[in-house]
C-alpha cells in the first residue's frame, strides 16, 4: 500500500507542478504579448516627442527671427524720425518721405509683434504636446519595467514552485498591464515616485 500511496502522492505532485507551470506559461504569455504592444506605442510616442519637440525648438527659433525684423524696424524707424527731427527746414516732399517711411516701419513692428505672438502660442503648444506625450512614454517606460519583473518573477515560480512568488508576480504584472492601460486610453495615471527613481 505504501507504493501505491507514494505513486498517487507523486502523481499528484506532477498534476500541481503541471497546472502550477500552465498557470505560470499563461500569465508569461499574455504578459508578453502586452509588453510587445506597449513597446510599439512607446516607440510611436517617442517618434512624436521628437517631431514635438523639433516643431518647438523650430517655432521658437522663428520667434527669434521675428524678433530680430521687429528690433531691425524699431530701429530703422528711430533713425528716420531720428533724421526727420534734425532736419526741421526740410522741404515738404521729403518730411512727407520721412514720414510715410516711419509709419510704414511702424506698421512693419506692429505686425511682427502680432506674429510673434501667434508664433509664441503655436510654440506653446508644441512643448505642451511634448509634456502631454512624455506622460504616456512615461507611462509605457513604467509598464515595460513592471512587466519585466513580472515575467522573471514567473519564471522563478516556475523554478521554485513558491505560490507566493507566483501573487507577487501577477501584482508586478497586473501594475504594468494597468499602467499600460492607461497609456494606451490616455488616462493621466502616473506615479511620480516610480518616474523619478526609474529616470
Amino acid at each position: 500500500m505504501g507504493e501505491i500511496d507514494a505513486a498517487v502522492s507523486e502523481t499528484l505532485e506532477k498534476l500541481r507542478e503541471s497546472r502550477l507551470n500552465t498557470i505560470v506559461a499563461v500569465f508569461v504569455a499574455l504578459s508578453a504579448t502586452f509588453m510587445a504592444l506597449n513597446n510599439v506605442k512607446d516607440g510611436n510616442i517617442v517618434q512624436a516627442m521628437a517631431q514635438a519637440q523639433a516643431n518647438s525648438v523650430d517655432s521658437w527659433a522663428y520667434y527669434q527671427a521675428k524678433g530680430t525684423k521687429q528690433n531691425l524696424a524699431i530701429s530703422a524707424r528711430e533713425q528716420i524720425e531720428l533724421t526727420r527731427d534734425i532736419t526741421p527746414n526740410a522741404p515738404p516732399e521729403v518730411r512727407a518721405v520721412l514720414d510715410k517711411r516711419i509709419a510704414e516701419y511702424t506698421a512693419l513692428e506692429k505686425k511682427y509683434e502680432s506674429e510673434k505672438e501667434e508664433i509664441k502660442k503655436q510654440a506653446e503648444g508644441f512643448h505642451k504636446q511634448y509634456d502631454d506625450l512624455n506622460v504616456h512614454d512615461d507611462q509605457f517606460d513604467m509598464a515595460e519595467a513592471l512587466l519585466s519583473v513580472g515575467i522573471a518573477l514567473f519564471g522563478i515560480t516556475a523554478l521554485t514552485r513558491k505560490s507566493w512568488l507566483l501573487v507577487m508576480a501577477i501584482g508586478f504584472a497586473a501594475c504594468g498591464i494597468m499602467l499600460g492601460f492607461a497609456g494606451f486610453l490616455g488616462w493621466s495615471v502616473h506615479p511620480d515616485w516610480l518616474a523619478s527613481w526609474l529616470g
